[in-house]
């Protein structure tokens, strides 16, 4: 069926629960990869209990199957992750009982090449501390373009500087990456299953781009905030490939004040895989 517009903009999930715990916070950062060096200071406290830190981009997992998007009636097998941010309202609790209330914010009809979902969900404390994150997606739907909507009005991306990056880290990824991530949340084949990837035109599983966005604001996190989680107030990126197990990521980076512009690259495929990112300091 084709998506009906406009009544799809009318979509919404509220009250949605959800909780997780310290575990689930560590498991969250090993699966970008921290705590790969067991002696890195920096890093042990986002996997070890003592002076136990929240990574920002926690917010992605941590309410993982929120949403209204199920009722839109997509296809799903034509659908890819386009766009990721998230605004911290505070940081990122280590353990937390949340509310989630998701909206659709906007449908973009692309015609044949397909249609812009843009939905936002705001993760609340459950015993009344307030909204922690809002969470702001877009989904590019290759297969349910020609529903008659508007063109126009999506998000522009953010502009990246045109001199040359300010700083370039390099992070590498593990074989397993993708399996470590998959325990928090998305489990879909495609990163796990050889023959599943095979089936999708990839020639061996994929790392999740979700995972990548979060290894992007690991090197922010380092390079310009001190580690220190509260002096992230929002991090986006548009995603552009993907990556494989086992690659180093390059992450480039920009800073004008309290704006860190970003793009990620996996240098031996000359690939960029984050386009458009952008991290506010506070």
């Amino acid at each position: 069926m084709p998506i009906a517009y406009p009544d799809v903009l009318s979509l919404k999930a509220e009250g949605q629960r959800f909780a997780y715990t310290e575990k689930e916070t560590m498991l969250y950062a090993l699966g970008i990869g921290m705590g790969a060096d067991p002696m890195n200071a920096d890093e042990l406290p986002f996997v070890y209990e003592n002076g136990l830190k929240a990574m920002p981009t926690l917010a992605t997992v941590v309410a993982w199957g929120a949403g209204a998007t199920g009722s839109i009636g997509l296809n799903y097998l034509m659908v890819v992750h386009g766009e990721q941010a998230v605004e911290l309202h505070r940081p990122m609790p280590t353990e937390a009982e949340l509310t989630a209330d998701s909206r659709i914010l906007g449908v973009y009809d692309k015609g044949p090449k397909g249609a812009i979902v843009v939905t936002e969900t705001v993760l609340s404390d459950a015993t009344g501390g307030g909204p922690i994150a809002t969470l702001t997606s877009s989904i590019f739907a290759r297969g349910d373009g020609g529903f008659g909507g508007p063109s126009d009005g999506a998000p522009e991306p953010h502009p990246i500087p045109s001199r040359p990056a300010d700083m370039s880290v390099e992070i590498p990824t593990r074989p397993d990456q993708a399996l470590i991530y998959r325990l928090s949340g998305d489990r879909n084949p495609l990163h796990a299953d050889p023959a599943f990837a095979a089936a999708a035109g990839f020639p061996r599983p994929i790392l999740h781009g979700l995972c990548t966005y979060g290894i992007t604001c690991r090197a922010v996190l380092g390079a310009y905030a001190g580690n220190d989680p509260a002096r992230i107030r929002s991090h986006s990126a548009r995603f552009s490939a993907p990556v494989f197990p086992g690659e180093t990521i390059t992450v480039d980076m920009w800073r004008d004040g309290d704006v860190v512009s970003f793009e990620a690259r996996v240098a031996t495929r000359n690939a960029t895989v984050i386009k458009n990112g952008r991290t506010v300091l506070g």
